[in-house]
């Protein structure tokens, strides 16, 4: 991938989703690494188009701009604009077309852009490297919520139109899902696609897209830094095995309960049968899918016997931090078990999509046992046999 021109980076729904903030995070640290040792221009533009930049400059984005690393611009939401939607509305029923909405998304992070390369021209007389700009969807696994198709695609169609050479970044798509006439010729319009996992992967290829085209790499989160973090009480290091659980993954379950009651029968076992203390920790704290209710029930379940520690809402960093001061870890978001796998922690993934299958695989061969579909659970201990069987591994 040429970087050495001026790039929009699209997609990122916010940093209070610590997945999304761990992708940005490392996507352009990586930028600036490879532009760097290539001897490229480090002062081309770096625009990160954000569903919340407030979200950003609250963690880790925030400080990467003010290195000079990037610019957030913050899409702009019609639904908040009472005059535009309505404009707009009337517009796209009149006209039939359908990017209409996608360009007013992206008009301010377009201005921005444009703005930048003026000024990139004002300072430097060659040129030559703004003919070609590059956009890249970093989404991760977008393409796997059907809700959100039609938007990728119109987007991905207002940058191509805009004259962006179009690449995604870091993805996960259900084979199943290419079946979809609309979305494989979306897919087939990107320069390059980057499968995280190769499922993934081995799926697009299958479906017809080009094997020159389509490139295995691991999810830019398995390189992100790891901050330093003070423990809390009740976290011993190196024997505490850290709990996140989430919302969604509860939402995806076939026998209602059943993956609380896993969970609750699984730390009780740790604090009956080990020696061990428990830590739970969140990774997404967006008001309508916040890991740290089902944590704070678990909390409150177990908080008496003083060796379950509750982490806080920290940056992406932080919370890898903490993680890999973990002698286990059980996670239903997948970034949160990346940064599990990435500082060497022997890990149990509580999965529901092809993301977490793929990674495992790609992993150790299969994911079998190292992943627990939340939609295949029915018995109450099937994470403690899954622990069991993990640490015979070690």
């Amino acid at each position: 991938m040429d970087l050495n021109r001026p790039i929009i980076l699209y997609m990122h729904a916010g940093s209070g989703n610590h997945g999304c903030e761990a992708i940005a995070n490392s996507t352009i640290k990586l930028i600036a690494k490879k532009r760097q040792e290539a001897g490229a221009d480090t002062k081309l533009p770096l625009i990160v188009v954000s569903n919340s930049v407030d979200e950003d400059r609250r963690y880790s984005l925030g400080s990467l701009e003010k290195k000079g690393l990037c610019t957030l611009v913050e899409d702009r939401h019609m639904d908040r604009e009472l005059i535009p939607h309505v404009a707009y509305y009337i517009y796209r029923k009149l006209t039939g077309d359908r990017e209409s909405f996608q360009r007013f998304k992206y008009k301010d992070a377009f201005r921005v852009f444009d703005k930048a390369v003026s000024g990139y021209k004002e300072k430097n007389a060659d040129t030559t490297l703004l003919n070609k700009p590059l956009a890249v969807s970093i989404g991760g696994d977008n393409y796997c919520y059907p809700e959100m198709v039609e938007d990728l695609i119109l987007a991905h169609s207002v940058f191509r139109k805009k004259g962006f050479e179009t690449v995604l970044w870091g993805c996960s798509i259900e084979p199943d899902s290419l079946k979809d006439k609309n979305l494989l010729e979306d897919l087939k319009a990107y320069e390059r696609i980057y499968a995280r996992e190769s499922i993934t992967r081995d799926g697009l290829i299958s479906a017809g897209i080009s094997e020159e085209k389509v490139e295995l790499r691991k999810d830019p989160a398995f390189e992100l830094e790891t901050s330093k973090v003070s423990i809390p009480k009740h976290f011993l290091e190196g024997k505490t095995v850290g709990i996140n659980l989430s919302p969604m993954v509860q939402n995806k379950e076939t026998v209602p309960g059943i993956t609380i009651e896993n969970y609750k029968n699984f730390i009780r076992y740790i604090l009956e049968e080990t020696d061990q203390n428990v830590a739970l920790i969140p990774h997404v704290v967006w008001s309508n899918n916040d890991d740290r209710r089902p944590l704070e029930e678990l909390y409150l379940e177990f908080k008496d016997t003083k060796r379950v520690a509750l982490i806080g809402d920290a940056p992406a960093e932080e919370l890898k931090g903490y993680i890999s001061r973990c002698s286990f870890f059980v996670g239903a978001r997948t970034h949160s078990t990346i940064a599990s796998y990435s500082s060497g922690v022997p890990t149990l993934v509580i999965g529901y999509s092809v993301k977490s299958r793929g990674i495992a695989t790609d992993l150790f061969g299969s994911y079998e046992n190292y992943v627990l579909p939340v939609q295949e659970l029915k018995e109450p201990d099937e994470m403690i046999k899954a622990y069991k069987w993990i640490l015979g591994k070690q």
